[in-house]
């Protein structure tokens, strides 16, 4: 990782902050296009994931699309430049003025997750006398194989549109006067590296995508979601996860010859294996203790607002101590953060070589879902932003 190549340059920055690989990123982001290329399936980034400008900055010179869940998001990316033709808007819960804001900005498609955001859609786009792009997320019912918090494709998910309503939604859908219906969107859940999943994933699409054409309805596009998960255990072996692998269960398993025409776009939206392994929370050992039960406890000036994913999901990060001193025998930690909560700790009974105070401590794979997620709780400042090509 980064951080230990070049820790004498952190020193004297003051902590926490993220440390952002700019060159691990630029690699990742081109294994993605290469891999893709090869079967011209279009690539949005998932913005969710991680949304410094910096970060969507060497997305948008490799000309990908953006998946969106947010007005907020989309002000952004617009602002920065990404073509609304790229733009693809996801999420249950659109207001009235987001729904609003995307149909004045002309996107590709908003991702439609139920009967009443399509009524919802076609209204909107009626009262601003335009026409609104929409592709149905349909629920497939597939257990992705990961953590239940990050699990969107089954059955009892609040996501998607249920496959018991999909043949009443498509006998509404020619009713709706101002909506182009553009295909179909999925996406399972997140984290997933067992490549059976998706092959599996593939065979409910497949019988979706013969239901719709057989019914006649034009399918431009099908969204694939993404999904893919990073290495969180030994990230530095496996800095860039393989995409070649993902793209080709895909390649190997999804059958769009039922469309009519068979110019049907395949579609992905990428985030975590975009960017997780790119980024570090750097942080730095403030106290050592030992607890009533005997344990030994370091507390890192970071805490769950920098970086929830641990207190939310019981997520594993690896953590090295840069400053570790030749010869240190290793012992288990309770590492924990700053904030006053007892869910703030990012490791227990981790085995570390030595912690003092002042020593640099680097929190890795932190560059998805991190930053992204983080608040002022206990009226924390938001995380600083250090990039390797600045320094």
């Amino acid at each position: 990782m980064l951080s230990r190549e070049i820790k004498e340059r952190l020193r004297g920055l003051p902590t926490p902050f993220y440390l952002y690989d700019m060159q691990l990123l630029g690699r990742t982001l081109d294994a993605i296009r290469a891999e893709a290329d090869r079967d011209g399936y279009k690539i949005h980034y998932a913005i969710k994931a991680n949304n410094d400008e910096r970060v969507l900055g060497a997305v948008l010179e490799r000309g990908f699309g953006i998946d969106c869940v947010s007005g907020n998001e989309l002000r952004l990316i617009r602002r920065l430049g990404f073509p609304a033709e790229g733009i693809v808007y996801a999420g249950v819960g659109k207001n009235d003025e987001e729904i609003e804001l995307g149909v004045k900005e002309g996107i590709r498609a908003f991702n439609c997750e139920s009967r009443q955001e399509l009524q919802v859609i076609d209204q909107i786009a009626g009262q601003l006398g335009l026409r609104a792009r929409v592709a149905l997320r349909i629920n497939p019912d597939v257990d992705p194989q990961t953590h239940r918090h990050i699990s969107t494709g089954q059955a009892d998910s609040k996501f998607g549109i249920s496959y018991r309503e999909i043949e009443q939604v498509a006998d509404e859908l020619p009713s709706y006067k101002n909506l182009d219906f553009q295909g179909l969107h999925f996406h399972i859940g997140s984290q997933i590296t067992d490549m059976r999943v998706f092959e599996f994933f593939c065979r409910r699409v497949n019988s979706l995508v013969e239901w719709f054409s057989e019914k006649g309805f034009p399918l431009g596009y099908i969204n694939m979601g993404g999904g893919l998960g990073v290495n969180y255990d030994t990230p530095d072996s496996e800095p860039v996860p393989d995409f070649s692998a993902y793209f080709d269960a895909f390649r190997r398993n999804l059958d769009v010859s039922a469309v009519a025409g068979g110019d049907v776009e395949v579609h992905f939206e990428l985030g975590r294996a975009a960017v997780a392994q790119c980024g570090e929370l750097i942080s730095r050992v403030l106290f050592n203790k030992i607890n009533s039960a005997g344990n030994e406890v370091v507390i890192i000036n970071a805490s769950m607002s920098e970086l929830i994913r641990p207190a939310l999901y019981e997520a594993y990060h690896e953590i090295e101590n840069l400053d570790a001193r030749p010869g240190s025998l290793r012992r288990p930690y309770i590492v924990a953060g700053t904030a006053c909560e007892s869910s703030d700790v990012f490791a227990s009974g981790r085995e570390l070589p030595e912690l003092r105070r002042d020593d640099l401590v680097t929190i890795k794979t932190a560059g998805a879902y991190g930053a992204s997620m983080s608040s002022r709780y206990n009226m924390h400042a938001l995380p600083r932003s250090v990039y390797s090509d600045q320094l």
